[in-house]
């Protein structure tokens, strides 16, 4: 059965930023789909980005690789939002939350953006 696909909506913010909003697998086949997109964005003059992972169902190692390469590639700070506990631990195991812009973590350990 194939995974279900990525899907990304893009909301520019202002003119230095946007928000991409991220529904299904962030996996070996749709992580190159998110990075091309940061990317467009910031040859757009976009460098702040915000991923939105309300509804990121799953998220691998190639996900993961990802947001690297999307931090790396720009000067404006990625900032996540609407993580999962999953995710979440993924990024707190690997060191990442500290590299990337994350939420700190809520007394239930989830952390979601309000508003």
């Amino acid at each position: 059965m194939p995974s279900p696909l990525l899907t990304i909506e893009v909301d520019r913010r202002d003119a230095g930023s946007a928000r991409l909003r991220l529904a299904g697998e962030l996996d070996f086949d749709t992580a190159p789909e998110l990075v091309e997109a940061a990317a467009g964005l910031r040859r757009d003059g976009l460098q702040e980005l915000w991923l939105d992972f309300t509804d990121v169902t799953l998220c691998d190692s190639s996900g993961l690789s990802a947001l690297v390469l999307i931090h790396r590639a720009g000067t404006g700070a990625v900032h996540l939002l609407g993580l999962n506990a999953q995710i979440r631990q993924l990024l707190d195991r690997t060191g990442l939350a500290e590299l990337l812009t994350a939420p700190p973590r809520t007394a239930t350990g989830d952390a979601r953006e309000v508003g």
